[in-house]
């Protein structure tokens, strides 16, 4: 048996024994806390690979991860996506082997090792940085991109380059159409026919076009920097800075203003202006954006249309409608009494005029008088024509009695000189009647006094003519011997066939084939000789024989039709006045039926307003023409008629005004109006006619402009052959 060591020997040995443990047991533990450690370490390089992962699937740039030799190392879904294929179709393979192609601004291929240079990030929106396009093998259109190149080491320090892709495509859309914007807007100002300007807030012009400068009469480096009022005239530019400091307060967000603008040369231009405020984010005023239109020549005509509809187109002399609005508003005065007067002139012997020289030689003595009546009233009064050679003179003066026998005077004087036609020298009188209000004239109205004025004028042609009657209260009372005229005498003329009817054709413009005549009714008085309308229809009125007298016309009218004396329909002339009577409707729906009219052979003028389409007159003009007999509006266009009777009244056609049609083809707003009117009637479907045609030049005019049918004296007297050239 072996034995034990005792002692210093034993005590040694398990020393050593233990030392040995104590290494083994320590060597076991470090083992263990690095097998820890490097477990560890591994989920750490796990987690920051995924988060790497989730970084460079995420992010919107592009990233591409490459070594100084060229070799992509990593790369992002961003960039992958946009060179069209995997990630792990890219990583390893060498830049110059990637599957897309650079190229610049034209077009041109761009090196690689220009893309993946070293290059700090741009600033932030900074477009005007180095950028290139990114094209697909077999792609169209670049997908555009900013590179940016940066060096970083790896964990051992190995230099390994990043860039980075910042997308550009939608900001250089965005440039693009900016930049396409800004040229749009400046060839439309350059190239704009109506002027436009850019002001700052304080109303100074920051840009203005050409035709802006042209406007005023000047260049456009002459007005920038000018304030825009400055340019105004005085009598408008309150309006003007009224209007833009509207805008600027907020109160208005736009402003049109119809103005005048004085030019470089001194003279006037109307304009439409047209303004906008521009305002800042936080609601600051930016600019105004000014557009700026000639209106001069639309509104000359709109005063030339204006002024024809208050104005005779002949002598220029106010007409009856302007003459009736100046007697309404003078008699209406507080003061009337004694302080209105008015003078009626009427021509003696005119007929014989127009009769022997014709219409041109009637229009110089017409024209001369109103020359003379406008010398002999000066500004004391209104003078008017009322039509063929009645005029009118409107005087309020603090003496108007005095005034009237000085104006009379003077036209007496001034038609002692004779009026020169040509070779001839005519020598023209009238008779001159006046009126001044008193009490009971202007209790009656402005027509009493118009209408005392007329029987001054009768007296002074009864008494002789060529003299100067003053009205007075036995001129309204009967003196056993009823006047030229009379309600009276009138009704004894339509009992004994004392009225005739005048037939004036009524032609095809396009082909002067007669197609109706208009009965124009006179009266054979067995003293006077024939007179026309205008010297007894105002009586027949006043007598109640309106319906008496419209009653012998259709008669005779439709006689005339039975005979077969002229080709097509006649018409026949009826006041709205007339066509209230059902009685009178009833005997023209009788004459009708009895003798078998065909419907449009016999066809209704309705000559006159005043009656609500909705009355009697409405129902008689619809029972008129449920029987066939069309309806034609006369004087159309002198605004006697409102439009809105085409739309409400059952009418079939309109007449133009003769007033129109003398303007042309001297005056291009009778032109202008009458092409209006006829596409308005024609778009109605309805039938036309110019009156008063008096040249060929006046027919082939009239029918360009879209009048199908015309008459007057060119169709009678004026000529034997068809229009030609229609």
């Amino acid at each position: 048996m072996a034995q034990i060591p005792s002692g210093p020997a034993w005590f040694a040995a398990a020393v050593v024994v233990a030392a040995l443990c104590l290494v083994l047991v320590v060597l076991w533990w470090r083992a263990r806390v690095a097998a820890g450690r490097l477990g560890a370490d591994r989920v750490t390089a796990a987690q920051a690979r995924a988060r790497l992962e989730a970084v460079l699937s995420a992010g919107r740039e592009g990233l591409v991860v490459h070594s100084p030799a060229g070799v992509v190392l990593e790369v992002n879904a961003a960039a992958a996506a946009a060179m069209g294929v995997s990630r792990s179709e890219v990583v390893g393979r060498r830049l110059t082997d990637l599957p897309v192609t650079w190229v610049n601004d034209d077009g041109e291929q761009v090196a690689v090792a220009a893309v993946f240079a070293r290059r700090p990030p741009p600033a932030p929106g900074d477009l005007g940085a180095y950028s290139v396009g990114l094209v697909q093998r077999g792609g169209s259109a670049p997908h555009w991109v900013q590179p940016a190149t940066s060096e970083l080491a790896d964990e051992q320090g190995t230099p390994q380059l990043v860039t980075t892709f910042t997308d550009m495509t939608g900001p250089r859309e965005v440039r693009a159409a900016l930049a396409r914007s800004e040229l749009q807007f400046r060839a439309a100002m350059e190239n704009a026919p109506i002027g436009m300007a850019l002001m700052d807030p304080q109303w100074c012009l920051e840009e203005v076009n050409p035709a802006f400068a042209v406007l005023l009469g000047t260049v456009p480096e002459a007005l920038v920097g000018r304030d825009l009022s400055s340019f105004s005239h005085p009598e408008d530019r309150a309006a003007e800075r009224r209007a833009v400091g509207r805008l600027l307060s907020g109160h208005d967000e736009r402003f049109t203003l119809d103005k005048r603008y004085l030019r470089a040369d001194g003279s006037t231009v109307w304009v439409s202006l047209d303004v906008v405020l521009v305002r800042c984010p936080d609601g600051r005023p930016d600019h105004f954006v000014t557009q700026v239109t000639d209106v001069t020549e639309l509104r000359t005509q709109a005063e030339m249309l204006a002024h024809r509809a208050a104005h005779d187109p002949l002598t220029g002399l106010a007409n009856r409608l302007l003459m009736q609005a100046v007697l309404q508003k003078a008699v209406e005065l507080p003061d009337a009494v004694g302080r209105v007067a008015v003078i009626v002139v009427d021509l003696d012997e005119f007929k014989q005029i127009n009769d022997r020289y014709g219409h041109a030689a009637g229009d110089a003595v017409l024209t001369h008088v109103a020359g003379v009546l406008r010398a002999a009233t000066g500004s004391r009064g209104t003078v008017a024509r009322l039509g063929g050679d009645e005029f009118v003179v409107v005087i309020h003066e603090g003496d108007a009695a005095r005034a009237g026998f000085e104006v009379a005077a003077g036209i007496h004087r001034g038609l002692r000189t004779p009026v020169r036609v040509e070779r001839t020298r005519l020598q023209v009188r009238a008779s001159v009647g006046v009126a001044v209000a008193d009490h009971d004239l202007v209790q009656q109205g402005p027509m009493a006094l118009l209408a005392a004025a007329d029987a001054a004028v009768y007296r002074a042609k009864a008494g002789g003519r060529s003299r100067t009657e003053v009205y007075d209260a036995s001129m309204a009372e009967p003196d056993g011997a009823p006047p030229e005229g009379s309600g009276t005498e009138l009704g004894g003329a339509i009992e004994h066939g004392q009225l005739v009817l005048h037939y004036q054709p009524v032609v095809e413009l396009a082909s002067g084939r007669v197609v109706g005549h208009e009965a124009l009714v006179r009266w054979q008085h067995p003293v006077h000789g024939l007179l026309m309308p205008g010297e007894f229809l105002d009586a027949a009125g006043q007598a109640g024989l309106g319906g008496a007298l419209g009653s012998a016309v259709v008669r005779q009218a439709v006689a005339h039709l039975v005979r077969g004396a002229t080709p097509g329909w006649v018409s026949v002339n009826l006041s709205a006045q007339q066509l209230s009577d059902p009685d009178l409707v009833e005997g023209v729906l009788a004459e009708v039926g009895r003798h078998g009219i065909e419907p449009g052979r016999l066809v209704v003028e309705l000559t006159e307003a005043g009656l609500e389409p909705d009355g009697p007159v409405r129902h008689g003009l619809t029972r008129l023409r449920a029987a066939g007999v069309p309806v034609l509006l006369d004087d159309f266009g002198t605004g006697v008629w409102p439009l809105s009777y085409l739309r409400d009244m059952p009418v079939d056609g309109v007449k133009l005004d003769m007033s129109f049609t003398a303007g042309i083809p001297a005056d291009p707003a009778a032109e202008q109006v009458s092409r209006a009117l006829a596409a308005l009637a024609q778009q109605m479907e309805l039938a036309t006619v110019a009156e008063g045609v008096e040249t060929e030049a006046q027919a082939l005019v009239l029918q360009e402009a879209g009048w199908v049918h015309g008459q007057g004296w060119w169709f009678g007297e004026g000529r034997s052959e068809p229009v030609t050239g229609l």
